[in-house]
């Protein structure tokens, strides 16, 4: 049986239980996303929500950019609709700036389906459109606007880098998204002329989305998010928060009193701070496992006999790799929106060293199963390695514990999540005065 966190530490989307699906007012629900197949992240949500969705032998039909190969959701009985396109980074460079920004043959694909297969009760989802299907969706989208979520996986729908972090000055962006000290800002981790394109195509974003009104709603993953996308100029009641669903990785607890090696679990880029965890365990003389790939996995396995870089590992795999893990490391550098690695590890009973920019620091840390500190500042973040490295045994096992026991209560259960999701897309009916 799970402990619950005390209550003054329980975020209110999870307080409030989420009602019953209602699903039989629904005649189809359209997931959109980039791709067909996952690795985590927005795509991994959105193939499990149209899982869960046919879990309620609800139609699902999924409109995505690459080839729609996802031979698991055909089996369930999704309609599987492609673009049959390659992302941003596979696609030839002259074509990749041009289709970034609008993706004319996406936008086509979107609103004939709409033309030939929208009905009353058709509710829409939009959950990653930023690689392959451009903000030219949001037009296409625009006759269904109120019966359409968008889900803010990131902050692409608000800042043109979809972070608001400077990384040329590797700190979080506090500007205006696209005011005049946003543009002229060389925040972008490649130049300034990439910024550029970034602000044409943010500037697509907040016409077609944000100045559309009718879009139904913009789901969030944590409350925090709230202020940034209201700063962008979001109006409030656009907005709702739905925490992500989150299995552990382990179900039995891990006896991370019994380890001395820690953890980071990601992609290998720098906004996710590999490179500083790779520092502070060097100078805190500790040890450390990578699991994930991306740019910087020559950086990483380069690093020295105390880190081993075992590349991307599925769910189940890293459950095993794992079991030696004293605590996971989450040192993002930019606002991490929701941390689901942090709560999957929580689950399984390791304690959290994490950045104390990422919106679940407090609640973790108060909760007594996580630090938080400034983990880009080398020295700060060895000391915090070296304390948890050298607590007793016994309170580094109250620690996991309290994690283990404590934290599905900063997430949302698969049901909890497919409930709350088909809950908003009943509130868009009923409020488009749709006939059930």
């Amino acid at each position: 049986m799970h402990l619950p966190l005390p209550h003054a530490l329980r975020p209110a989307s999870i307080v409030s239980r989420f009602p019953g699906h209602g699903s039989k007012r629904i005649d189809r629900v359209v997931v959109i996303d980039d791709y067909s197949v996952a690795r985590g992240g927005a795509t991994g949500l959105a193939v499990l929500s149209a899982k869960l969705f046919r879990g309620l032998n609800l139609p699902v039909t999924y409109i995505c950019g690459d080839d729609a190969a996802n031979a698991e959701l055909a089996a369930l009985g999704v309609t599987m609709i492609g673009l049959n396109s390659r992302d941003l980074l596979s696609a030839e460079r002259a074509k990749a700036f041009v289709t970034g920004i609008h993706n004319g043959a996406a936008a086509r694909m979107v609103a004939n389906w709409i033309a030939a297969k929208d009905t009353a009760n058709t509710v829409y989802h939009v959950h990653g459109w930023h690689q392959i299907l451009s903000p030219a969706l949001f037009r296409a989208l625009a006759p269904v606007a109120g019966r359409c979520v968008v889900h803010a996986h990131d902050f692409f729908s608000a800042c043109p880098n979809g972070a608001f972090f400077d990384y040329q000055a590797q700190e979080i962006c506090l500007r205006r998204p696209l005011g005049a000290g946003c543009i002229a800002t060389a925040c972008d981790k490649r130049s300034y002329s990439h910024k550029l394109w970034r602000v044409a195509r943010g500037s697509n974003v907040l016409r077609l989305l944000r100045a559309e009104a009718d879009f139904g709603r913009i789901i969030l993953l944590h409350e925090k998010m709230a202020g940034f996308l209201v700063g962008a100029g979001y109006r409030p009641d656009r907005l709702t928060t739905i925490r992500n669903p989150v299995a552990p990785l382990s179900t039995q607890r891990i006896e991370a009193e019994a380890n001395d090696e820690f953890v980071f679990i990601g992609r290998l880029d720098e906004e996710k701070g590999v490179e500083d965890a790779v520092a502070a365990t060097r100078r805190a003389g500790a040890r450390l496992c990578v699991i994930g790939d991306g740019p910087l996995m020559p950086l990483v396995a380069a690093s020295g006999d105390h880190v081993r870089a075992v590349g991307w590992q599925s769910h189940a795999e890293i459950g095993t790799t794992i079991r030696n893990a004293r605590a996971l490391l989450m040192p993002s550098r930019y606002p991490e929106p929701f941390g689901l690695v942090a709560i999957e590890a929580a689950m399984s009973g390791l304690p959290v060293i994490m950045s104390r920019s990422a919106f679940l620091a407090e609640e973790m840390e108060q909760a007594g199963m996580a630090f938080a500190c400034d983990t880009a500042d080398e020295t700060a973040f060895a000391d915090t390695l070296t304390r948890l490295s050298q607590m007793p045994r016994h309170e580094i096992r109250a620690m996991s514990e309290r994690a283990f026991l404590m934290s599905p209560d900063l997430a949302s259960t698969h049901e909890e999540w497919r409930d709350a999701l088909l809950a908003e897309y009943c509130s868009l009916l009923s409020t488009n005065a749709v006939p059930s």
